[in-house]
């Protein structure tokens, strides 16, 4: 039995959110929670970058059992695309079954204005890294095909009818940073194929993947990527545009699992 196991008390959620930059109240819509701190977790990769709150809540949204990763480590911190490795390991040891992964984003589209809500229906690694980099086995060649769950896409859409949310759909780049993005690469990312672009959220996906857990992804909308109408993204934007949206986002989810 993992660290987290033990301090579930009991507890066999099914279901893990990992928390963008500045969702962190959704982690407040939680019944019954259970606070664990990841310095308390060994080994769990603890977060350095404000709107990370780097704990995570156990309890219920939507009447599900869940467990909320308030918070997440990034690459761009160590220059270890693996930094969530240990996380998503207990994870998948403690039980967990669905991941679903959030995180703010910048638009390419100027139609799809901060504020707005994208489901990730796959994903561009432009980052040049990967998290199973230096892993031997077989098990560590993993098919990314409908990596973000078709099903799971499916019911995100049908509990975004049902609130009344506007849900767009589209392609996350992953862009290393902790810079942002040239007007230049953008230019690139809108024409090979991306719809958002952040900093986050792809090795996550790969590791869950690797591990067998069905991802399903959120992007909040926090600011038009650099370079459109003139855009040039701060992170202070992305943190005042991703609270503003969290109420929103809180919904969808809590719609998805109440009718899990």
């Amino acid at each position: 039995m993992n660290d987290l196991s033990k301090r579930l008390n009991g507890r066999k959620p099914k279901t893990a959110i990992i928390l963008g930059s500045s969702l962190g109240s959704i982690a407040d819509a939680v019944k019954n929670p259970l606070v664990i701190p990841y310095t308390e977790l060994s080994g769990f990769p603890v977060p350095r970058i404000s709107g990370h709150a780097g704990q995570l809540v156990a309890g219920e949204i939507g009447g599900k059992e869940v467990a909320v990763l308030a918070g997440r480590a990034h690459p761009y911190e160590t220059g270890n695309a693996g930094v969530m490795r240990p996380a998503i390991e207990m994870l998948k040891a403690a039980g967990i079954e669905t991941l679903i992964v959030t995180n703010a984003a910048g638009s390419l589209k100027p139609e799809m204005r901060p504020g707005a809500i994208m489901l990730i229906t796959d994903h561009i690694n432009y980052s040049g890294m990967n998290p199973l980099i230096g892993q031997h086995g077989d098990e560590n060649f993993v098919p990314m095909t409908d990596a973000y769950d078709p099903a799971l896409r499916a019911r995100f859409l049908k509990a975004a009818e049902a609130e009344g949310v506007p849900l767009h759909q589209g392609v996350y780049c992953w862009y290393s940073g902790p810079s942002f993005e040239t007007p230049a690469e953008i230019r690139m990312f809108q024409i090979i194929g991306g719809t958002a672009v952040g900093m986050s959220t792809v090795p996550e996906t790969i590791l869950a993947r690797r591990y067998g857990l069905k991802v399903a992804g959120l992007s909040v909308i926090t600011n038009l990527a650099a370079g459109i109408e003139g855009a040039s993204p701060s992170h202070e934007e992305t943190k005042r545009e991703g609270a503003k949206a969290a109420e929103n986002m809180t919904k969808l989810i809590t719609r998805f699992l109440s009718e899990a």
